[in-house]
């Protein structure tokens, strides 16, 4: 437990000095908060349920009362996009949990255990590689369709996002253990779990950063086609199934723009915020990686 804490406190360090010297990272922190605090703490406070159809008069342009007007299903925009916001921020983050779990794990056992161990993992590891990744996830959200939801949703996504980082892991252990400090900690007769946790996990912490947020931007752009194939939750609040409705409906050939404009925007946001923690975080580690 004592480890853990330590190796938490040591990403919070790490985010607190990419936060102080890069300023790509801090735009983007600064846009991403935003969008967290929208979609966790705004959408709290709907006066509706935000599935439910007709709930307000339909095609409203934007006004006081309705901020960014209303669909023509009859549901308020801004509440929608809060509701929105928040579901696809937890599809991402579920996503990326599991992945950078399972990946973390196959990468770390098959870098460590040389022998049959490693071969094993990396039969395994390179056959989901080689399965084509949208195709499967298309045919099993298709069969699972009426079962679906949003954490299955964010753990099927995570079935075809952790195969490459595992490599990833497996080949920077491989790099550590020949280093000279391993073989200082390994002759002093330190064990094998102390090895890992202080010799080899400070070096992977920012790349493990560095992948979570690249797979929480790859889930949300991933949902969001799904959705507007018609193979999401479309009985929930997401970014892409709000776009899907509004495609369904024409709104952009309607001239109903303030219902298609609003995910839009939000997704190019959330898409430049995260590449921006992205690089600012690419760019912090790149000179450690020599050390």
């Amino acid at each position: 437990m004592f480890r853990a804490k330590h190796l938490t406190l040591n990403a919070l360090g790490v985010i607190y000095k990419v936060y102080k010297k890069s300023i790509k990272f801090r735009i983007g922190f600064t846009i991403l908060s935003m969008l967290l605090i929208f979609g966790f703490i705004v959408s709290y406070f709907a006066p509706m349920d935000t599935r439910d159809w007709y709930v307000l008069p339909r095609e409203l342009p934007p006004s006081k009362d309705n901020l960014l007007g209303t669909t023509a299903m009859g549901r308020d925009v801004f509440w929608e996009l809060a509701s929105s916001v928040k579901n696809s921020l937890i599809i991402a983050l579920i996503t990326a949990l599991v992945s950078v779990t399972v990946s973390l794990i196959i990468g770390l056992m098959a870098g460590l255990k040389a022998g049959i161990i490693d071969r094993i993992l990396m039969f395994i590891t390179d056959t989901f590689i080689i399965i084509p990744g949208l195709p499967l996830l298309i045919v099993v959200a298709a069969v699972l369709k009426a079962w679906m939801t949003l954490p299955m949703l964010g753990v099927l996504m995570a079935l075809i996002a952790w195969p490459w980082p595992a490599r990833q892991i497996r080949a920077i252990v491989l790099s550590l253990r020949e280093r000279t400090f391993v073989y200082t900690a390994m002759l002093s007769g330190m064990g094998s779990l102390k090895i890992l946790l202080r010799e080899i996990m400070p070096y992977l912490i920012g790349w493990i950063l560095v992948n979570f947020t690249n797979t929480i931007l790859f889930s949300i752009g991933f949902e969001s086609g799904l959705a507007m194939l018609g193979l999401s939750i479309l009985g929930e609040n997401t970014l892409g199934v709000m776009i899907y409705w509004a495609l369904n409906y024409y709104a952009l050939f309607r001239g109903i723009l303030w219902w298609i404009i609003p995910p839009v925007v939000t997704l190019i946001l959330i898409f430049i915020s995260l590449y921006l923690i992205s690089v600012g975080l690419s760019d912090y580690i790149s000179p450690l990686r020599g050390e």
